[in-house]
Parts: C-alpha cells; sequence; structure tokens
C-alpha cells in the first residue's frame, strides 16, 4: 500500500475512533430521578429535547441519596438531586448541597426553598390511600387510617420504609399528626405501626407505583399524584382516599450538588424545573408545581374536591427535618 493511501486510512480510523468536538451529548447527573415516581420520565425527556443535556434515570429515595451523596462527599458524582423536603434540609446540614439560586426562584413562597439557596420546592402531593379496588375482594374502599387496622385487610397495606424513603417517613408524621400527635410526641403513629403490624404490612423501600397496578400491594400509603396517574393515564380501577382524621401535604426539593462535575448542566436542568414548560410536566403528571399559575383548570378539575383537600395540613419542615432521626430510632426499636 502506497504511503500516501495509508495515511489516509489511518486518518479514516482515528476519525471513526475519536468522535468531533460537539458530537457527544451534554450530560447531567441526577440521584433520584426515578422514572416512575413524580414522572420524571416526561421531565428527563423535556430537559434532554429542551437543552440537550441527558440525564439518565436513577431509582434511588431520598435516604438513599442522603447517603450516598455523605459517602461521595469529597469526589461527588452527581450535579443535583432530588429529595422530600426533610432530606433536603438534611442535605444542606450535611454540607453536600451548594447555594444556586434559579431562574425565575422568586416565584417560591418564602418557606418552600432555602433562604441560601441550597435547596428549594419544584412541586407537592398530599399523602392518602393509593387503593386498587380491583384487589379488594369486594372489601370496602377504607377511609380512614384507622380503617387500615381491621383484620379484613390483612396482607393488604403498604407503606414505604419509613427509615429511609422520604414518602415513609412523610406518612408516618401525617398519621402521627391525624391521630393527635405533634413532632414532639410520636407515641399515636408509633402505637398505629405496632397494630398495624398485626395485619402483615408490606414495607418496601423503592417506589410501588406498579406493584399497586399489579393488585400485589392493594392499599398504599402515597401521594394523590400517583393514585390520579393510574386513574386517568394507566385507566386502571383505582381511587385516591383523603383519610377522615387527616392527612399532610408535603414538598419535593431539588439542590444543586457541591462540586459536582457538571455544575453547569446541573444549574440549567434546575432552571428547567422551574420553567413553563417544566412546571407543566409537573402538572400533567397530578403534582402541584410550586408556581400555582402551571396548574391548568382541566387538570385541577381531575382532583378529588377542595372539601376533601382541607384535611391536609402543613407542618414546620425544619422542625420535622430536626426529629426524623428520633422517629427513625424509636420505628426501629419498637416496630421493626
Amino acid at each position: 500500500m502506497k504511503r500516501g493511501v495509508k495515511a489516509m486510512v489511518l486518518i479514516g480510523i482515528l476519525a471513526c475512533a475519536v468522535p468531533a468536538a460537539g458530537w457527544a451529548a451534554e450530560k447531567a447527573i441526577c440521584y433520584n430521578c426515578p422514572p416512575e415516581w413524580a414522572d420524571w420520565a416526561s421531565q428527563l425527556k423535556a430537559i434532554k429535547d429542551n437543552l440537550g443535556i441527558d440525564i439518565p434515570h436513577d431509582n434511588k429515595n431520598s435516604g438513599q441519596t442522603l447517603s450516598q451523596l455523605i459517602a461521595e462527599k469529597n469526589n461527588p458524582v452527581a450535579d443535583f438531586a432530588y429529595f422530600g423536603v426533610t432530606f433536603g434540609i438534611l442535605a444542606k446540614e450535611a454540607g453536600v448541597l451548594a447555594p444556586y439560586k434559579p431562574a425565575l426562584g422568586d416565584q417560591i413562597p418564602d418557606g418552600l426553598k432555602d433562604p441560601q439557596g441550597h435547596w428549594f420546592t419544584i412541586h407537592s402531593g398530599t399523602l392518602g390511600f393509593f387503593v386498587n379496588k380491583d384487589a379488594l375482594g369486594g372489601k370496602p374502599v377504607p377511609k380512614s387510617w384507622k380503617d387500615l387496622l381491621k383484620p379484613e385487610y390483612k396482607g393488604m397495606v403498604g407503606y414505604l420504609d419509613p427509615t429511609s424513603a422520604a414518602v415513609g417517613y412523610s406518612s408516618a408524621v401525617a398519621v402521627n399528626i391525624a391521630l393527635g400527635g405533634s413532632l414532639d410526641n410520636f407515641d399515636p403513629a408509633i402505637q398505629f405501626f405496632k397494630e398495624l403490624k398485626k395485619n402483615e404490612p408490606i414495607v418496601p423501600k423503592q417506589t410501588s407505583y406498579a406493584r399497586v397496578l399489579s393488585g400485589e400491594i392493594p392499599i398504599l400509603f402515597d401521594y394523590d399524584f400517583n393514585a390520579y396517574r393510574g386513574k386517568y393515564k394507566d385507566k386502571a380501577n383505582v381511587e385516591f382516599v383523603i383519610p377522615a382524621e387527616g392527612t399532610l401535604v408535603a414538598p419535593y426539593v431539588v439542590g444543586l450538588v457541591k462540586n459536582g462535575p457538571n455544575a453547569a448542566n446541573g444549574k440549567k436542568a434546575l432552571d428547567f424545573t422551574l420553567s413553563d414548560k417544566g412546571q407543566a410536566v409537573w402538572a400533567n403528571a397530578f403534582l402541584r408545581p410550586v408556581r400555582a399559575t402551571a396548574l391548568s383548570p382541566e387538570v385541577a378539575a381531575k382532583f378529588l374536591p377542595a372539601s376533601e383537600y382541607a384535611r391536609a395540613r402543613s407542618v414546620d419542615w425544619k422542625k420535622m427535618a430536626d426529629v426524623q432521626d428520633k422517629f427513625r430510632e424509636r420505628y426501629l426499636n419498637e416496630v421493626r
């Protein structure tokens, strides 16, 4: 082979082996962006379509995310993370989040964002019962926390691990407040879970949307948005119940990881979650976007009436974070 031909062949091989500048997609890493939860699948697709940033799905829960961020503190892998609000507060305290005030962040109400920008709310949900009516075997749909203690629901009730998952801890706070407790007194929740243990509850660590639709978990402590998704998008025979004694409305937050490897892309992704397009994704998935204007009348009409939501309340999120370890210790020692 002539020298000139060899050179051309070599150049061709190198051109195939080494992508041209700009050929590779932009990327970022999010911890706790599971495709089956809060329709993160659609949100990450929207980010890629609009910003050209590729973010893989991640199935951690809030507790696992916080643990991983702490473990990687000196060599971060993630660029941003998503948490139930108390875990966002704990992540700030652990020093794994960087301050960042996003575009449109001024439209987030005070109390739903960290004053220094370490975390901010993107949407919220209301806790209740996500019920697969076909899986009840003819039993009535439960209407109260105390209904779940009846022997007829043995083996039918599930809740996410309250020592790890944000929805699990929020569920514990919800039942505690509803049954007369407070953030200073978790006795009602501990007693409830001890009594519920007699009914052999299912206690997974990860989001269990598919397990409800399949009937494996007929009744799950979960947020309204998952139940509405099952009813209106997956056309399942499911119902959302706000317990008669009351419940909790809980924010979900995001934050920029301190010293993340793709910080610029992480900031762009965080900005997008608050944009009109990003908030519309949450609204279309039946979450309540933090920017209230994003919830259309058509979507709002599919929610339970406002009179039902009047039983949902907020708490002091900082205090809820502060007492989380105390509850965790009691649950592990007295219930598990």
